[in-house]
């Protein structure tokens, strides 16, 4: 069973963890096989947050409470608080869980705190832009590993802008093998453009009752 934690801190981004959240908790698109996949909000601390959407999020765990080990995912979504020194504690939970070999994703402002770690300095990312985390991470010494890309995945670390939560939830899927390969690619040409053909498409890769 992977466990799936999502850092919860006030002025989350909640739309960058839409899709993701939302495929992984529903399980509408698994295939018959798919690995058991929990998901819990981890803060740190139990007292609620609220998101940058006006919406209340309380955490069920604490940062404390994360599993260092393969099975482990952990998503950082993008805020506006990522430069209080208290984040600090994920961001070595983070560190610790690459070195696990656990998936780490971090998009948009999270890509920041990252790079301010310098944990970004010798790995494959994308952010929002290169001028962006110059400016946010002043110890960022990771220019030659960025890529312009709305999404990058390298090994276990899966980073994205803050336009590319659709890929970003696409790649996160993908790594925890929940949906069949056709449902994954139909799943993601129907969001990305709305086309009806997508929709039927996807409908079709689903497994059977039988």
């Amino acid at each position: 069973m992977f466990t799936v934690y999502v850092y919860t801190l006030d002025t989350l981004a909640d739309w960058e963890l839409g899709y993701v959240t939302a495929e992984l908790n529903s399980k509408r698109f698994f295939k018959k096989d798919a690995p058991s996949i929990s998901i819990r909000m981890a803060g740190l601390s139990r007292e609620p947050i609220k998101t940058m959407g006006g919406l209340t999020i309380l955490p069920d765990c604490t940062i404390n409470d994360i599993a260092v080990d393969r099975k482990s995912v952990l998503l950082l979504p993008g805020a506006n608080t990522w430069d209080d020194p208290k984040h600090g504690a994920i961001i070595e939970k983070a560190e610790e869980l690459l070195r696990t070999g656990a998936a780490v994703c971090a998009i948009c402002g999270a890509t920041a705190a990252l790079a301010n770690a310098g944990l970004l300095d010798w790995r494959l990312h994308t952010s929002n832009g290169i001028g962006y985390l110059e400016m946010l991470s002043p110890c960022y010494k990771g220019q030659q590993f960025y890529v312009d890309k709305p999404t990058v995945a390298d090994q276990n670390l899966i980073t994205a802008s803050s336009t590319g939560a659709l890929l970003w939830a696409k790649q996160i899927i993908e790594r925890l093998e929940v949906f069949g390969t056709d449902t994954l690619e139909a799943w993601y040409m129907y969001f990305s453009s709305g086309e009806e053909q997508h929709f039927f498409s996807l409908m079709q890769t689903l497994p059977t009752g039988e």
